[in-house]
């Protein structure tokens, strides 16, 4: 069973998809940090977030991870933000993922995938984009190269707004 659920990740990691969806609030949550600190997402709203679920093991995520870090350097001064939310069961395989990398935004565990289901992740790596309300309006299913560009369009868009 365990194999074929891995196939069955791998086959989403694959495809990537990307859409604006329809306004809805964002589900609220709180995580452990690697840091060790408890993250709100209720307390990010005002600034628009892009919420990253991703897991070490996952190529594209690997990929996307400092295309993520240029997007919060570059937006962060207008009330951008990006959340990764890492996926595995174990922390240590994202703490060893993440040593070499300098990135300035907050990784937080969810090693029970609870947020992972609330959020309907299917695809590695998924992103949602939130407005300043709150409300999910992009949603992206995996990653390749140009997402990065879309991401950077979206958020403009929601920065204007």
């Amino acid at each position: 069973m365990r194999l074929l659920t891995l196939v069955i990740a791998i086959f989403f990691s694959l495809s990537v998809t990307a859409a604006e969806i329809p306004p809805k609030d964002a589900a609220d949550f709180t995580l452990k940090s690697l840091t060790g600190e408890n993250l709100r997402l209720r307390e990010q709203i005002g600034d628009v977030i892009l919420l990253n679920f991703w897991a070490s093991w996952c190529g594209p995520c690997r990929e996307e991870m400092p295309e993520l870090e240029k997007l919060q350097q570059k937006y962060q001064a207008l009330g951008f933000k990006v959340m990764g939310v890492n996926v595995e069961t174990s922390p240590e395989k994202a703490q060893v993922f993440l040593k070499n990398m300098k990135l300035s935004f907050p990784i937080v565990l969810d090693s029970e995938q609870t947020v992972s289901k609330t959020y309907q992740v299917e695809a590695m790596p998924t992103t949602y984009l939130i407005d300043r309300q709150g409300k999910l309006r992009f949603l992206h299913k995996g990653y390749e190269k140009g997402t990065a560009e879309e991401y950077e369009t979206q958020i403009k868009k929601l920065i204007r707004e």
